[in-house]
């Protein structure tokens, strides 16, 4: 007769948690995610204004920091659907230990079912509509084979009496093995679409707010920048001004709108910039230019 203690329960899980504990202790894993998907939503954001993520010099901290935002919203529905699904699987579970495996067997049958076409309609979509992504498409692929496995679980967790499927007939150990694998690729390939879909999402939130820069040039900073010799600013609608007076020249070069220090430089857009046609103004950060800012 089979296992059916909580140990032997529990097992399989517990090995699989082990494999993944094996790629990187979760602090780091938890990190490296924070920095990808800052830079996908940063490098998202610089391309759509025609610029290189790497002009910004951000560091580790800076693409973390910009990650949370990309991260708040799908993390926010990721726990109200395992707060969902914790307590539809302790409903179920009542109703199992109540003498009520049909109704189980059923909804088993039905998340499997459900969970399948959830994941191939997705995985269809995907194929036919290539560079087309979408969002949120890799989600539901997740959720597909979150709910396909939790209703094989289900069904096994009704029927303990009889095994079947690929491990049928084998001895406990080996189907204490086999289903840690199972949990395992499970696990894997739903990491990778939620991998896939929150970097979908944080690159839609960095082309976002790019667009919400151009409606918002008019409410930043403005900037006037002083400097000894010709800066060439070749910019729409930026002046250029030679100061009287002085043993040096000085230039003063007015129409600019501070973005953003960062990296050592100055980044400035100019009146009436756009996405499709605005130019964006780098200079250096040091004592060749004065700069001052004003409403």
């Amino acid at each position: 007769m089979a296992d059916t203690t909580p140990d032997a329960e529990a097992s399989p899980l517990a090995k699989a948690l082990s494999v993944v504990s094996a790629f990187g202790p979760p602090v780091a894993v938890a990190t490296a995610l924070l920095v990808y998907f800052g830079w996908a939503r940063s490098d998202a954001q610089a391309r759509a204004m025609g610029l290189d993520v790497s002009l910004f010099g951000y560091t580790v901290q800076d693409y973390v920091l910009r990650s949370i935002r990309s991260l708040f919203l799908p993390l926010v529905l990721l726990v109200i659907l395992a707060i969902g699904w914790l307590a539809a699987d302790g409903w179920l579970t009542a109703h199992d230990a109540g003498g009520r495996r049909p109704l189980v067997r059923r909804t088993a049958l039905a998340a499997t079912y459900a969970g399948i076409v959830a994941a191939g309609v997705g995985l269809l979509i995907t194929i036919i509509l290539p560079g087309r992504g979408v969002l949120f498409l890799p989600y539901v692929m997740a959720g597909g084979v979150l709910v396909a496995a939790w209703g094989v679980r289900l069904r096994r967790r009704s029927v303990p009496a009889r095994v079947t499927g690929p491990d049928a007939g084998a001895s406990p150990a080996t189907r204490a093995r086999f289903r840690a694998l199972e949990a395992t690729l499970v696990f894997s390939l739903v990491t990778l679409l939620l991998f896939w879909g929150t970097a979908d999402f944080a690159q839609a939130v960095g082309r976002g707010l790019a667009a919400q820069i151009e409606q918002g040039v008019s409410t930043m900073p403005r900037a006037s920048v002083y400097s000894g010799t010709r800066l060439g600013i070749g910019a729409p609608n930026v002046a250029e001004q030679l100061l009287p007076g002085g043993t040096a020249p000085l230039y003063k070069y007015r129409g600019l709108r501070l973005l953003v220090v960062s990296g050592g430089k100055f980044f400035f857009l100019h009146d009436g910039w756009t996405l499709r046609s605005g130019t964006v103004v780098v200079l250096p950060d040091n004592a060749a230019i004065r700069v001052e800012l004003g409403n």
